[in-house]
């Protein structure tokens, strides 16, 4: 399942730098938003209009271009992360 909206985060450990994704799906009225946020970025594909994120764990993430940016309910979950370390996370544009 594509998510509706996405970001990269970049964090940055005494042992290396990680990159996660962070994904967020807007719910209906019964079930309300949600989000997840993956083990690590592997690798990163771009194929036509979306891109095919590999996690560590060996899932992959089809995420459109287009929907590259934080809902409400990922902007909380990012500012809480930020708040935690800020020195240490960020949002970047692209997957090195």
């Amino acid at each position: 399942m594509s998510s509706d909206n996405w970001v990269i985060v970049k964090i940055t450990l005494p042992e290396g730098v990680v990159h996660k994704l962070l994904r967020g799906w807007s719910g209906g009225y019964l079930d309300g938003d949600s989000w997840h946020m993956n083990s690590g970025i592997v690798r990163a594909e771009v194929e036509d209009d979306y891109i095919l994120f590999h996690g560590q764990s060996g899932s992959v993430y089809k995420c459109y271009k287009n929907a590259q940016r934080l809902s409400n309910v990922t902007a909380g979950i990012y500012n809480t992360l930020k708040n935690m370390a800020p020195a240490q996370v960020e949002i970047v544009d692209e997957f090195q």
